[in-house]
């Protein structure tokens, strides 16, 4: 008991470094920022093959709050993908990569590791952009709203004779399949953060336990989304995208606690590695 306690502590000293009460805001911003031009970019592959069609909108207009689909229909609809929406397209990428950068950079002060060059940390951090927004729309379509999109398909006359069947079968794997693929990217995530080799085996931890907090945060946030969405007493119309940002803010806050707490299993092996050794040479 009084070692947990003591892990406890260092987790809650870590937590109150100024570093980790910026970074959930950074990475929820930027997660948001980068939105645009991911909608860019489905928006021009799926008009090449023909996959926004007008029933497809319409499940589109159901699942996502109305005014945040004002605001990102027209990059879904537009098929122009020019020099110049490619170019901030780009650019947006870039700008939203400054959230995985950030974890970078909190990573290597909460593991006490020098900086490598800046340029493969902005390489890395893109690249871990892309990977976290492919998570993140995981998540989005398949946790959020994944029970409203599998209906609307099991809705085509070729699927409706098996619709309940197929439902259920994906109500009861896409909690484990989910849980399964999250853990993976989480600890991949949290193993490549750093500028310095970190055995994976100690994120496990971190992974875990955002993994768990994840998929109950959006679990709410579905049962939001499906029986609840009509509260609009304090924000209104725009309540719906309120929500959107809470939930993203909350993901962003589990994912930064679980980098203090891999940074915390690290430090702890550390210690009874020094200790171990300082006996051996006293022997």
């Amino acid at each position: 008991m009084k070692r947990f306690k003591r892990y406890f502590k260092k987790v809650e000293k870590l937590i109150m470094r100024p570093e980790m009460k910026v970074l959930p805001g950074q990475l929820a911003f930027f997660l948001i920022l980068s939105i645009f031009p991911v909608f860019t970019l489905l928006g021009y592959i799926g008009s090449k093959f023909s996959l926004f069609s007008s029933s497809f909108l319409a499940v589109i207009k159901e699942v996502i709050p109305s005014n945040f689909l004002e605001v990102i229909l027209p990059f879904v609809t537009d098929s122009q993908l020019t020099g110049n929406t490619l170019v901030v397209m780009i650019l947006g990428f870039i700008l939203a990569s400054n959230g995985t950068h950030s974890l970078i950079v909190t990573s290597n002060e909460l593991y006490h590791l020098p900086y490598a060059d800046y340029i493969k940390r902005r390489i890395k951090a893109f690249l871990m952009t892309i990977l976290f927004l492919m998570l993140f729309i995981f998540i989005f379509i398949v946790l959020a709203y994944g029970n409203v999109i599998v209906s609307w398909i099991l809705d085509i006359k070729t699927l409706a004779a098996f619709h309940d069947q197929i439902y259920y079968f994906f109500l009861i794997l896409k909690w484990p399949v989910a849980f399964f693929l999250i853990f993976i990217v989480l600890k991949y995530i949290y193993t490549v953060a750093p500028d310095a080799r970190i055995p994976s085996k100690f994120m496990n931890a971190g992974a875990l336990f955002a993994t768990i907090g994840i998929i109950l945060i959006t679990l709410g946030y579905s049962l939001y989304v499906n029986y609840f969405s009509n509260y609009t007493l304090f924000y209104g119309s725009i309540s719906g995208i309120i929500m959107l940002m809470i939930w993203v803010y909350l993901i962003s806050f589990v994912l930064s606690l679980g980098i203090a707490i891999n940074s915390t299993v690290y430090a702890n092996y550390k210690e009874i590695l020094n200790k171990k050794e300082k006996n051996e040479d006293n022997s």
